[in-house]
């Protein structure tokens, strides 16, 4: 049996260094049109080798994050140029609350998540119903004090958009994690917002479990209404509410 490989130091290194700099460019740290330091000054900040830094580089343009001209330097680029679909691009930019990502989407939810549900129904293994089920107790006892709510909301449409077994949603909805999970933290916020959320997921749950497929979409068109209603809700809250989330944004910036 071959052993394990282990990552290469400098891959490392690169990792640390494309990580720091797309969190500073998803929190806008760094803002379009901006240049990066030179590859010698990202060197003695980081303390790594030019070429560790120059492949750093490399993969922040694959992503569509930055471009390199010899006469303007690294440029961030319009978040329209990003690969938005990228999951590390998604886990840095879902860092930063900005209006028009959650409004965009939402609606990438409408478009995607109420079809997939009415797919579900239809093409949903008994095993799969089974873990549904058993994601939704795990909300159920999350909202009476016994477990992490936003991980088995997580979990709960995770299941469904495999269920849907169409292999494209199933890689779109490993992108959107990053982003779901930060609109589901922030939602959960509101005072008995998972408690009212249970029985709209329920009836995701049920519609699935009876073969339903147009239950299924209808009930997953209205949580996801009403999840837009609390999201945009917690984000007119008092200032001390959304402070909070930009203070854990530079925080996180800033590692």
């Amino acid at each position: 049996m071959a052993s394990p490989r282990i990552p290469s130091p400098r891959a490392t290194f690169q990792a640390q260094v494309v990580d720091q700099l797309g969190r500073e460019i998803g929190a806008g740290v760094v803002r379009p049109g901006q240049a990066l330091p030179s590859e010698p000054e990202l060197g003695a900040r980081f303390g790594f080798s030019r070429i560790v830094i120059r492949e750093a580089i490399k993969s922040l343009a694959a992503k569509g994050l930055i471009e390199v001209g010899r006469r303007t330097g690294t440029v961030v680029l319009d978040p329209l140029r990003w690969n938005l679909f990228d999951p590390d691009v998604m886990a840095w930019r879902a860092r930063s609350i900005d209006p028009a990502m959650t409004r965009d989407l939402m609606e990438l939810r409408r478009i995607v998540e109420p079809a997939a549900a009415r797919l579900a129904a239809e093409k949903a293994s008994v095993d799969q119903r089974r873990a549904l089920r058993a994601a939704y107790a795990a909300m159920a006892r999350a909202v009476a004090g016994d477990g992490d709510y936003v991980q088995a909301d997580l979990a709960f449409h995770s299941i469904v958009l495999t269920a849907c077994g169409n292999q494209y949603v199933r890689q779109m909805q490993e992108a959107m994690s990053a982003n779901l999970r930060t609109t589901f933290e922030i939602v959960s916020r509101k005072a008995g917002g998972p408690a009212h959320s249970l029985p709209l997921h329920e009836a995701i749950c049920r519609a699935i479990e009876r073969q339903d497929g147009a239950a299924a979409e209808r009930a997953t068109l209205a949580l996801i209404a009403q999840a837009e209603l609390d999201l945009q809700e917690q984000l007119r809250a008092p200032a001390s509410n959304a402070s909070r989330v930009r203070r854990t944004t530079r925080k996180d910036a800033s590692r």
